[in-house]
């Protein structure tokens, strides 16, 4: 973990300086250079402090969306160091598999199980969007990001070589797709009318150490993404890459 957050943080600040937005490379921060090692201990780091700095500014009527991707472990840490963090924010995390699949062993779950469970069962207001099974519906091809970001631009260059190369890498010559994972986390801050997302009320799906789902604590409910829709939020995707005017909302 600590060797994945490092290469996370410093390939943040390279996108940034691509994009031409090196002003924002101070509101960067590290986050847990390990797992929670229970569910009551957090891993304290300037990202799990930021947030809970950050919160303070914010109310229920006027919630922080904190957008989470691979283990969610600076959310859970942040809600464990200041539990009253959970009535000021709301957690939209990409992670752990569709209910009608047969296992929850997800890769971004699996990292840290403890505290996906811290976040389930704080009661602060919480988004899944499951990778396998839903998400990884959103997924391109060689041809399409090529035809759409080659010659876009260092940004979109950068981004639409790495792919490209690293399916090359795993496929060998043979037909691939790449899931584009965490577009869809950002995805849900701009869902207007449900038009990227499709999603459902239910009662809390808390993930257990046996990869499956057990029932929450009575009365917390969650809001379940069920579906995605691919193309207007892979064009929308393309045009704010390329800099252009993002998609009108329907």
């Amino acid at each position: 973990p600590a060797d994945g957050m490092e290469k996370s943080y410093r390939v943040i600040r390279k996108l940034l300086r691509l994009a031409g937005r090196e002003d924002l490379t101070g509101r960067v921060y590290r986050g847990a250079d390990r797992f929670l090692p229970d569910e009551n201990t957090p891993v304290v780091s300037d990202a799990a402090c930021f947030i809970v700095e950050k919160s303070k500014a914010y109310s229920p009527e006027n919630p922080l969306y904190v957008a989470a991707i691979a283990a969610v472990t600076n959310v859970a840490s942040a809600l464990l160091i200041d539990p009253s963090v959970s009535d000021r924010i709301v957690v939209v995390w990409l992670g752990g598999a569709a209910a009608h699949m047969p296992s929850n062993d997800e890769f971004n779950l699996n990292q840290d199980i403890a505290a996906a469970r811290v976040v389930c069962r704080s009661g602060v207001p919480y988004i899944q969007l499951p990778c396998l099974g839903v998400v990884d519906r959103f997924a391109t091809t060689r041809p399409e990001l090529e035809h759409w970001l080659i010659g876009r631009g260092p940004l979109c260059d950068y981004l639409a070589r790495c792919a490209i190369e690293e399916a090359e890498r795993y496929a060998a010559g043979r037909p691939w797709s790449r899931v584009i994972w965490d577009v869809t986390a950002v995805a849900w801050l701009m869902n207007e009318g449900g038009r990227f997302l499709k999603s459902l009320c239910v009662p809390m799906k808390l993930p257990n150490y046996e990869h499956r789902y057990e029932p929450g604590p009575e009365g917390l409910t969650m809001r379940y993404v069920i579906a995605v829709e691919r193309d207007p939020l892979m064009e929308d995707l393309f045009r704010r890459l390329r800099g252009e005017t993002a998609v009108p909302t329907a």
